[in-house]
Formats: structure tokens, C-alpha cells, sequence
């Protein structure tokens, strides 16, 4: 089978492509063909060695895939051959084959196809956790989502609108803007162009925002953190500015708000039970077409340092997912 592999870190480009040995399944055990992959923002990280996890070399990438079981191990019940299913493997997704256990597993939503299927977890169960556990997110709150036409940014936009927020979207671009208004932002800001706190201020009479969906850092954490309201509550996300902010704690004082870490990893680990709650109203909510998720590209596992490059230059609008010869 091909599988894409990290034999030294570094950039993208320094990936490979290789035919390597298929997996064996041992009891407790399936083997998914892979359709499908995403391409997420840790995976960037988890080749250059940046990342919590770091797996020894050399490894494949890629944390999510949707694909089909081909094979089931001894004493596996809760799942057999052909059936449609997304596993969330933490590396090893980009991959034709992949080897995990049943509980990593949950059945594709009727109708989603196999590439939406690979982009639909992480982004959908992190903003999902965020706003439902982490900010308590209630009706006509304001909710100010940064980053908001990337993968978790575009998916916290629209489960903010179902959650009935009112929604202000921030990106770098009027093309990025444009989509978050098609997936329900009531208001807009281009934060290249326009001061983020006065904006904000502007368009909640100088209240600030309930809600800040964090997963930039950087020059926009800088900000966000003087334009929140009291009691509001800030989601710290990711750094896909690739800088760290660090937080005057006077100003949390001062704003009587709190600072919120969201770990999703975690939670599915830790919280097992509330997290697959969660992903079964996400699948009940895409069956129903309350959501749709936005796949902007795909790319051949042959392309994967350009899929990445991509998520690296903050290209995506959604997700962009790797494909197998098998989609």
C-alpha cells in the first residue's frame, strides 16, 4: 500500500510517498481502506516535531480518515466488514490502510460522502466542545470567532448560528469573509484591514463579545482579549499565527472574564461519553441538513506538502482533505 512518511522533520516538502508493508490486524483489532484523510493544523506541527504527541520516526501523518472495514479481528463485535466509518487515529491517516480499534471508530452520518466524512470530526467535535462545554454558549450571545474560514473556524461560525448566537466572523480576506457570511455571520470583519477592537466595539455598542473563539494567538489574541465583555469568556483554540500570546492578567481582572484552554483530544479521552453525545447530534444536525461542511480542496497523497503548505499559509476556506486512489 502507499502511505505518505516523515522520515526526518521538517517542512512539507520533506515528505515522502512509499509502498510500504500493509498493516496486520490482530484481535480487537479492523483494518480500514482509506478513501479520504484530513488535513489539519496539528499536522503541520507534528512533522517539524512541534506538536504534545510525537511519535518516533519514521511515521505517516494525519489524524482522521473515512474509509471502508476490510478486515476484523478475533473478538470484534462492534463493528464488521463494510461498514462506512471515520476514525480518529492522532497519526498514521495518510495512509491507503490503517489499522485501529473499533472504539476510534464511529459510523459515517447517512448520506455524507467519504471525502466530507474526512474533514468532519475534528473541526465539527472541536468547535462543537468549545462552544457547548467550554464557553456555555447561550441564544443571543455574541459570539466572535477569529480565523473564522479555516477548518474549526468555519465549523464554530455555523454551529454558532444553530446554537442560536448572534455571530461576528474575523479573517484576513473579503474572499475568506464572503463564505462566512454564507454559512450564517451576521457581521464581518477583515482585521488586515480594519482595527478588531474598535470593529467589535462598534457592533455591540461597546459591550464587547460574550464569546471568543481563539484558534490564531498571536496579534488577534492581542486584541480579542480588550474587546470582550463582562463575563465573557475567551476560547484559546491553536496558534495558527505561530505565535504564543501571552495574557496581561490585569485585563482579565479588570474584565471579569475568563480565559478558556480547549483541548479536544483530551476531552474524547477524559470525557469519552459526552463526546460521542456530541458527535451523534453533529450527525443527526448534518442528516437533518442543519450543517454542511465546507471542503474548499482535495489532493492525491502524492500532494500531500502542498495540502500542507496550503493549512501553513492559512489557504483553506474549510477543509481540504487527501484523497486515495480508492475515492
Amino acid at each position: 500500500m502507499k502511505a505518505v512518511l516523515c522520515k526526518s522533520f521538517g517542512p512539507p516538502d520533506s515528505l515522502v510517498v512509499e509502498d510500504v508493508p500493509s498493516p496486520s490486524v490482530g484481535p480487537g483489532e479492523v483494518r480500514v481502506a482509506v478513501h479520504a484523510c484530513g488535513v489539519n493544523f496539528p499536522d503541520t506541527l507534528i512533522i517539524q516535531n512541534e506538536y504534545q504527541f510525537k511519535p518516533p520516526l519514521p511515521f505517516t501523518p494525519g489524524g482522521e480518515v473515512a474509509g471502508e472495514v476490510v478486515e476484523v479481528g478475533a473478538e470484534v463485535t462492534r463493528v464488521k466488514r463494510g461498514d462506512r466509518v471515520i476514525a480518529m487515529v492522532g497519526w498514521g491517516g495518510f495512509a491507503e490502510e490503517i489499522v485501529v480499534t473499533p472504539d476510534r471508530t464511529m459510523p459515517i452520518p447517512k448520506g455524507m460522502d467519504f471525502v466530507t466524512a474526512a474533514g468532519f470530526t475534528m473541526t465539527y467535535g472541536t468547535s462543537y466542545y468549545a462552544l457547548k462545554q467550554r464557553a456555555l454558549l447561550r441564544p443571543a450571545e455574541t459570539l466572535l470567532v477569529l480565523g473564522a474560514a479555516g477548518g474549526v473556524g468555519l465549523a464554530a461560525v455555523e454551529l454558532g448560528r444553530v446554537m442560536g448566537a448572534r455571530v461576528i466572523a474575523a479573517a484576513g480576506t473579503d474572499e475568506k469573509l464572503e463564505i462566512c457570511k454564507q454559512y450564517g455571520a451576521d457581521a464581518t470583519i477583515n482585521y488586515t484591514t480594519e482595527s478588531l477592537k474598535d470593529q467589535v466595539k462598534a457592533l455591540t455598542d461597546g459591550r464587547g463579545a460574550d464569546v471568543i473563539y481563539d484558534p490564531v494567538g498571536g496579534d488577534v489574541f492581542d486584541q480579542a482579549i480588550r474587546c470582550i465583555n463582562w463575563n465573557g469568556r475567551l476560547l484559546v483554540i491553536g496558534f495558527a499565527s505561530g505565535r504564543i500570546p501571552e495574557l496581561p492578567v490585569n485585563l482579565a481582572l479588570l474584565k471579569g472574564c475568563a480565559v478558556v484552554g480547549v483541548f479536544w483530544g483530551a476531552f474524547t479521552a477524559r470525557e469519552p461519553a459526552e463526546n460521542a453525545e456530541n458527535l451523534a447530534e453533529l450527525g443527526r444536525w448534518y442528516e437533518a441538513r442543519t450543517i454542511k461542511p465546507h471542503v474548499c480542496k482535495t489532493f492525491s497523497l502524492e500532494r500531500v506538502g502542498d495540502a500542507l503548505t496550503a493549512i501553513e499559509r492559512r489557504e483553506a476556506l474549510g477543509k481540504i482533505v487527501l484523497v486515495t486512489g480508492r475515492s
